[in-house]
């Protein structure tokens, strides 16, 4: 009996480790359409005991990059993170350049974070250009120079795959990512564009076959252990 209760315990781990596989498929899914969203894997293994196992991975490939024609939207191509302050102060870091602009004139994300520690537009611009570096230039009719206002900072980590996601598609540093390396030449910005979600759509569709076939399976083989268990119950009584 002691055997069939074993294999039913390892039974009952396994299926709620497949459960939490569905649910990092399914956040993928439903994050699809989420700019710069970086899509999750749960890399399952069995350990010396038998019982499943696994690892989350973050996947920091680049998406493909969308025109919007909003000259507020920014698209990273290539590595980095933009960092954001949240409104206690935190900061954070996104991918997620679909910025806009505050009642007070402040660049922020669509969520109400600063970008970078602030920046500001003034309220009569005409015409505002990002350029590749992250430069930010306004200029209006009465006054056609151009006027540099700040910069949106680009940071990298040694080990992106080491940062927490806080939700909200945004990040930050642990011991594992170490601290933020601030870019200063590169020429990543793309004005006008945004970043798309990285999901795989025909990986995802894929990997959930696979596991609704692997949980259905288990159910069977639960049922019949558990039909086994109460036989030999039976028998002992």
């Amino acid at each position: 009996m002691y055997g069939l209760q074993g294999l039913i315990r390892k039974n009952i781990v396994n299926t709620q480790t497949q459960f939490e596989r569905l649910g990092y498929i399914s956040s993928n899914f439903s994050n699809y359409n989420t700019s710069g969203y970086k899509s999750v894997r749960f890399e399952q293994m069995l350990d010396e005991n038998g019982y499943l196992d696994g690892a989350v991975r973050t996947d920091h490939s680049n998406g493909s990059l969308r025109r919007t024609e909003n000259n507020l939207d920014v698209a990273i191509d290539g590595i980095g993170f933009i960092p954001v302050t949240s409104p206690d102060g935190d900061v954070q870091y996104t991918r997620d350049g679909s910025f806009k602009v505050d009642t007070e004139g402040y660049l922020i994300t669509n969520d109400g974070y600063l970008v970078g520690d602030g920046i500001k537009l003034p309220a009569n611009h005409e015409h505002l250009r990002i350029n590749e570096k992250g430069e930010i230039y306004v200029y209006d009719i009465a006054n056609p120079e151009q006027e540099m206002l700040g910069r949106i900072s680009l940071v990298s980590f040694a080990n992106p795959e080491g940062l927490k996601d806080v939700g909200y598609n945004k990040y930050v540093a642990t011991e594992d990512s170490g601290e933020p390396i601030l870019l200063k030449e590169h020429s990543n910005f793309r004005q006008g564009y945004i970043e798309s979600s990285n999901t795989n759509v025909f990986a995802g569709v894929s990997d959930m076959l696979r596991l609704n076939a692997s949980m259905i399976a288990s159910f069977a083989l639960m049922k019949v252990v558990n039909q086994m268990y109460e036989k030999s119950v039976n028998l002992r009584s």
